[in-house]
């Protein structure tokens, strides 16, 4: 029987996860045949946030040997950060072709006959993130995917001619990744500064991510999320902790250098990008000289709607995505 381990009190290793029913209070159940020791250590950020079950060493005894988490799941481990997930979103399995299936709510499983390259992260067997985001590519919208690849890439965990390679093949998800690959950019920090360089993308502006611009006399200023190129516009993306008092006070002297040097610096909340995007367009044309014409966001609006950003957009991911039912029989399933 395969077990993760952990030292108990008497210095002896006992079982943290097992397959098989146990019974007693020291025992939890994480699904069906699958338990945990309620007093194994697990550390807060052991685990991606969205699983059904805080457990990855419970689920990952669902798995054979070679097999390994993917997709969502496997860059959630990476620490690759996500759009909205939603509620019932599976965890994500890579199994050998003649693997075993396990049947249990809220696990989607995919078949490999070539073993899919893994690394173990913090005990755990998950996908290269090349290999997970090819996976993902499968489930989600053309925007979501594009969020994703661009911090993987921002964050260093892949490089851009290892996606292209794995773009190239016949795997399922290839052809996703390859459509999505020339609006990636990798110089966002964060998903709502990838949000606010595609919305300028969208509405045929042309932009510049981390620039740094500089005076008269070529001193640099500051580092700016998004030059309007030909112009002295740049937009940023002003997150909750920019109404922090501290941050708040470096802000206002950063725009008043921004502002002395001849430049204009703008900058827009989430809601902004998601829902109020007709003024952000305004702003871009007006910054290049053209006539505003607002139809320009109906692109982006659709685009919006068919993310995990929308309601729409999460109910149409839970769609594509099957799962295993229900057991009908056993507890926990």
């Amino acid at each position: 029987m395969t077990e993760e381990q952990a030292l108990g009190h008497n210095g002896e290793r006992e079982a943290m996860a097992v397959r098989g029913h146990r019974r007693g209070n020291e025992w939890k159940n994480v699904t069906y045949a699958v338990h945990r020791r309620t007093d194994a250590p697990r550390p807060p950020d052991d685990h991606p946030p969205h699983w059904p079950e805080p457990d990855p060493a419970g689920w990952q005894l669902l798995m054979t040997g070679n097999g390994c988490f993917t997709g969502l799941t496997a860059l959630e481990v990476w620490g690759v950060s996500l759009p909205p997930i939603p509620d019932g979103c599976p965890v994500f399995m890579a199994l050998g072709k003649n693997d075993p299936r396990p049947m249990r709510r809220g696990v989607h499983t995919s078949r490999h006959i070539a073993q899919v390259d893994f690394a173990v992260v913090r005990g755990l067997r998950v996908a290269t993130p090349a290999e997970a985001l090819v996976a993902a590519a499968r489930w989600l919208s053309k925007l979501d995917l594009v969020l994703v690849i661009d911090n993987a890439l921002h964050r260093g965990l892949v490089d851009l001619d290892e996606l292209v390679r794995i773009s190239r093949t016949r795997r399922p998800g290839a052809r996703a990744l390859r459509a999505a690959l020339p609006l990636v950019d990798g110089g966002a920090e964060s998903l709502p500064e990838t949000l606010l360089r595609l919305l300028h993308v969208w509405c045929d502006v042309e932009v510049e991510t981390q620039c740094i611009p500089v005076d008269e006399n070529g001193v640099e200023i500051a580092r700016t999320d998004i030059w309007l190129v030909g112009t002295t516009s740049h937009h940023e993306y002003d997150g909750d902790e920019h109404e922090k008092a501290p941050r708040r006070v470096k802000d206002l002297q950063r725009s008043r250098r921004i502002d002395k040097a001849g430049h204009v610096r703008r900058g827009y909340t989430l809601g902004d990008l998601l829902h109020r995007s007709v003024p952000v367009l305004e702003d871009m044309d007006r910054a290049v000289g053209r006539q505003h014409d607002p139809l320009r966001i109906r692109p982006w609006v659709e685009l919006i709607r068919q993310s995990l950003y929308f309601p729409s957009g999460r109910a149409a991911f839970l769609e594509r995505v099957p799962t295993c039912p229900p057991r009908r029989r056993g507890g926990g399933a």
